[in-house]
């Protein structure tokens, strides 16, 4: 499988896990204190190839996103679920100890961030409804519905904002929460 964009990751060992599995270019930010080098590279890469943002299920991974989604906005996002990114001893974390076949299909459900303007169709009293919010399940259900749709955990402020700018509809959310509850009570 061969990646056009150039695949954003953390470190030299995600490089390698990622040209493992794909044939890809990447560029490293080596944590999460970007440079501001770094954020220039990856707005470039967009430019000419595209770029999908590819980290850690962390906070630190979460925080690099975000710093990337504020200077890069067009830029794609792949995720991967916790559970698959756990080294094989339990100690670690990170796309470096991902199955390749996980990095694939992480990779063929990459989100393009929505670029128009468009009412929001998931309101914040849906996610309360959903008890994605403001309920005991909360996290758990988050981490879950994150992994469904493949696009990676949120806290309950920001779970709005990305089913948004993902562009998931009223539709694919009932669903996925349809398959949640389904799920939590076999």
């Amino acid at each position: 499988m061969k990646i056009n964009e150039i695949i954003v990751v953390e470190g030299k060992d995600d490089t390698v896990a990622i040209k493992r599995a794909v044939i890809a270019d990447t560029i490293e930010t080596n944590g999460s204190a970007i440079s501001a080098e770094t954020l220039q590279r990856i707005a470039h890469a967009q430019q000419k190839r595209g770029v999908i943002v590819f980290t850690d299920p962390d906070y630190p991974g979460r925080r690099i996103r975000a710093i990337i989604e504020e200077h890069v906005p067009q830029a794609k996002h792949a995720f991967l679920a916790k559970e698959k990114t756990i080294a094989k001893n339990g100690k670690g974390l990170g796309i470096e100890h991902a199955r390749d076949e996980d990095i694939r299909e992480a990779l063929q459900a990459v989100y393009t961030p929505l670029q128009e303007e468009r009412p929001v169709e998931i309101t914040m009293e849906d996610l309360i409804d959903a008890g994605l919010v403001a309920h005991p399940k909360a996290k758990q259900r988050r981490i879950q519905l994150g992994n469904t749709l493949q696009i990676g955990y949120t806290n309950g402020k920001q779970l709005q904002k990305r089913l948004h700018m993902f562009g998931i509809s009223k539709d694919q959310f009932i669903k996925a929460v349809q398959a949640l509850i389904q799920e939590e009570n076999q």
